[in-house]
């Protein structure tokens, strides 16, 4: 961002709607997908205030312009894609040890692609709240053997003609470089580049996409720092600082992906203030992550204390982040969540309306 002004997209409609009002001049597109906003919550050094759509002042021309415009594809598939979760450690909160053995996790990750997933997420350390610290090389020795053998599946047997994307999910810098010269293609980082001093300089010199997610602190102490003044304002002004690091040190703002961090340094009603408010992370002019499966919150509000009875909640929970359009959701079940996007697509009728309308704006006012 280039100023501290944000707006936040308020009103949401969704398909033959949405364009209706933007043609109407009575909303804006939002970030070039299936939605528009009619109202905006203008965020600046003082007190918020909500407009319509048609009274935003001309000196929020910049923000406005943000958050209409398309969001780039991080050299991804545009449209919304699921990740599927494949975690090889022992203590993952829901899936630890399933697939602990290289065999079961490549004979899993190739279902997920079968499924319907577009990129599928290998991870080595549990990031859990409180999870055990385990080294680079602890880390690697999980992530190796699994990486390898979906590469080599994958290239062998192409399903569908896609290229699915491999993505590891690591805070180490020794372990990112190995596992982009073993054929991954994306790297997410919990702490968005700054658990490890070398990072910045590995996926600067791979120029692949790079998952930049919000989080305070550690696994270990993110949860004394979930104190916010307004956490979907303070997490985007803190995503946006990291982005602005990584541009800095020279990686291509088109490639980076950002992920707000859901239940990362955040308590339930945190999560839900900032599942509610997904559209203000427009402002930052990146594609979106969004990561709830199974996770603690949703146990809080639905009463079901089994991490892994919890993928209709994780379903609910994610949609929401399909307003954005190229929204990537991170998920454990990959059938069912390809299957609520599809629904969720159709019943909304979100394919039906020209990309190019979709930045639309009504006129600016004086003031």
């Amino acid at each position: 961002m280039d100023d501290t002004r944000l707006i936040e997209p308020v009103g949401l409609l969704f398909g033959p709607d949405a364009r209706d009002a933007v043609r109407a001049g009575l909303a804006h597109g939002l970030a070039g997908g299936p939605a528009a906003f009619t109202l905006a919550r203008l965020i600046g050094d003082g007190a918020a205030r909500l407009v319509a759509a048609g009274d935003i002042p001309p000196g929020w021309l910049t923000a406005l312009e943000r958050v209409t415009a398309p969001l780039p594809s991080a050299g991804l598939p545009d449209g919304p894609l699921v990740m599927g979760i494949l975690n090889a450690t022992p203590d993952s909160f829901s899936d630890g040890g399933r697939h602990e053995a290289a065999a079961d996790a490549v004979r899993a990750g190739m279902e997920m692609v079968a499924d319907g997933a577009a990129l599928l997420d290998i991870g080595g350390e549990s990031t859990r709240p409180g999870a055990a610290v385990v080294t680079p090389g602890q880390e690697w020795a999980r992530v190796a053997p699994v990486l390898a053998g979906l590469r080599a599946e994958i290239d062998r047997t192409r399903i569908d003609g896609a290229d699915i994307a491999l993505s590891v999910d690591t805070r180490n810098a020794a372990t990112m470089s190995a596992a982009l010269a073993l054929g991954a293609t994306v790297i997410n980082d919990v702490s968005a580049l700054a658990h490890d001093p070398d990072a910045l300089a590995v996926v600067v010199d791979a120029a692949c996409p790079v998952v930049l997610m919000h989080m305070r602190g550690t696994p270990q102490t993110m949860a004394r720092l979930a104190h916010y003044d307004d956490v979907a304002v303070d997490v985007t002004r803190e995503l946006a600082a990291r982005v602005a690091s990584a541009v800095a040190a020279g990686i291509d703002r088109r490639r980076i992906i950002v992920d707000p961090g859901i239940g990362f340094a955040k308590n339930a009603a945190q999560n839900a203030e900032l599942l509610s408010r997904l559209p203000i992370l427009a402002n930052l002019g990146c594609r979106v992550l969004l990561g709830t499966s199974r996770k603690r919150m949703l146990g809080e509000w639905s009463g079901v204390a089994r991490a892994a009875d919890r993928d209709p909640g994780t379903l609910v929970s994610s949609l929401p982040g399909l307003a954005l359009g190229n929204t990537i959701l991170r998920v454990h079940n990959v059938p069912a969540m390809v299957q609520a996007v599809r629904v969720w697509q159709g019943a909304w009728r979100c394919d039906n309306w020209d990309r190019g309308e979709r930045q639309g704006r009504p006129g600016m006012t004086q003031g």
